[in-house]
């Protein structure tokens, strides 16, 4: 939810083309789209992504109100491992300075999960750790469905 770093979300657009996912982004961006640095970091991928903008919080909750979502946050309890990640599900990750506003993860605690790190050492790059949440997920959905 509204990125600041180009860089980071032009490789977070590339991330989903590869994996098949969406990308949703909420406004304010700390960026223009046409900025030449989020298209270098996408690369081509730019034009094959799925990508929805959102004017604000509301209207992403309100669009995606019927997809199971999770809040990755580093004040979470509950680590990745421990999550049941299902097809379908949203995963939400916030910006570079602030992570998630903190009445987000209070309104949602139960939707929260954490990518497990090093004792005292501060939280990932954001293009990191939505790629290892992203990628975990699909582990897990994909391994539930080969169950199937």
């Amino acid at each position: 939810m509204q990125p600041q770093i180009a860089p980071n979300t032009g490789n977070i657009a590339r991330l989903c083309v590869a994996a098949g996912a969406e990308l949703h982004l909420v406004r304010p961006l700390g960026f223009l789209l046409t900025d030449r640095q989020i298209r270098r970091s996408a690369m081509d991928y730019w034009p094959r992504m799925k990508l929805t903008l959102h004017d604000d919080t509301d209207s992403f909750f309100r669009r995606t109100q019927e997809q199971r979502f999770w809040l990755f946050t580093s004040k979470s309890s509950r680590n990745l491992w421990q999550t049941d990640f299902s097809d379908g599900d949203t995963l939400i990750f916030g910006n570079e300075t602030h992570g998630l506003p903190d009445d987000l993860l209070n309104r949602y605690a139960d939707r929260t999960v954490r990518i497990p790190q090093a004792d005292g050492e501060r939280c990932l790059n954001l293009s990191t750790a939505t790629g290892i949440g992203l990628f975990e997920a699909l582990r897990k959905v994909r391994s539930q469905n080969a169950l199937k």
